[in-house]
């Protein structure tokens, strides 16, 4: 496969990527890294494959190709490809929660002499480092790093590395306990979303929504929590983001657990799995979920005894009666007895909820 062939072929795995095609776009560029003997054609692939498996949360896979793009960078003898590669690598032990490699992989991006892509990718080498000093709890590095990657990012107009910034700075001041501020960042990213995310990947829409989510919920906002943690996992579910989609869970768990309806929290973490798996074709997992809502139901009595759907999956008008039986009120409407259906006491006067 010559260099006109592989760009062709890079370009539509692109846009299978783009248009969520992800698998398709895997096995396009898996040929193309098979079959090509142009070296700047692979490097560029691997990159793709680097950043795929990141979003899919296959991270050895990614650290994988990061490894292969270091040998290629280094036939290809170009200072600029070797720093890219080395902060692949960075990334990838990042998400492996290596963290100090990652901070000993930034360090070499450093200190390699310098390039045309320093500029720009010296501000994502500083953020790397951060998330890597936060993750050790190291947190006046962490913040000197942020900052740095933040200069970056003005000096530069760079605004989708400020977002990405201001999403760390957010998980940051949530660490540290200054709620406000781990809001404030966050909010910032949301606003650059609006202004010059256009042709941005929804990833960065979805991340900014759930540092939101997780500031509001630790502010005590929990009805906004619950918006942004939706609007987050309705994206990462259209995308296939499944480390997003597990934070996501986790959120909603915890926004449970603020209200203090723990058993909704259950029924919550196990209708979203089910979705999840659903949408991956895992049968056995999918089952397992399905199973265990319906038990979970079944042990709140969470459902209408009359038509037997379950309660708090739909917005729905309610109704209690006296014996604190609960039903949908359309299904009372259409019943036509006198008395409960469920213990037949003759009195249909609503009660409370």
């Amino acid at each position: 496969m010559g260099q006109d062939q592989t760009k062709q072929q890079i370009e539509k795995g692109l846009q299978l990527y783009q248009s969520n095609q992800t698998e398709k776009a895997l096995e396009v560029w898996m040929k193309v890294l098979e079959k090509s003997s142009d070296l700047m054609g692979r490097f560029r692939v691997l990159g793709c494959l680097v950043t795929a498996h990141s979003e899919m949360g296959r991270y050895k896979e990614m650290l994988k190709f990061a490894v292969v793009q270091i040998d290629t960078a280094r036939e290809l003898e170009d200072a600029d490809f070797l720093l890219e590669s080395y902060l692949n690598l960075a990334r990838s032990n990042e998400k492996l929660c290596e963290f100090h490699k990652t901070i000993s992989y930034c360090k070499t991006c450093l200190g390699l002499p310098g390039t045309r892509a320093g500029a720009q990718l010296g501000g994502q080498v500083s953020l790397s480092m951060g998330n890597a000093f936060l993750g050790l709890s190291v947190f006046q590095k962490a913040l000197e790093s942020f900052e740095k990657a933040l200069r970056y990012a003005h000096n530069n107009d760079d605004a989708m590395l400020e977002c990405r910034v201001c999403c760390s700075l957010g998980s940051f001041y949530a660490q540290v306990k200054d709620y406000e501020k781990a809001l404030f960042f966050p909010c910032k990213a949301a606003e650059l979303v609006n202004d010059y995310g256009k042709g941005w990947s929804l990833k960065y829409r979805a991340m900014s929504q759930y540092h939101m989510a997780v500031a509001y919920r630790l502010l005590g906002h929990l009805g906004s929590a619950m918006e942004c943690c939706e609007e987050s996992m309705k994206i990462a579910l259209q995308h296939g983001d499944r480390p997003l989609q597990a934070l996501c869970l986790l959120c909603f768990a915890d926004i449970h657990r603020s209200r203090g309806d723990l058993e909704l929290s259950q029924l919550k973490l196990h209708c979203l799995s089910e979705s999840i798996y659903r949408s991956k074709g895992l049968q056995r997992e999918l089952r397992a979920h399905v199973v265990r809502f319906h038990e979970c139901v079944e042990e709140t009595e969470l459902y209408c005894g009359l038509c037997g759907e379950s309660i708090g999956e739909k917005n729905s008008r309610l109704q209690a009666l006296p014996c604190s039986h609960i039903f949908h009120l359309r299904c009372l409407q259409n019943n036509g007895t006198r008395s409960c259906p469920n213990c037949r006491r003759s009195s249909m006067k609503p009660g409370f909820v």
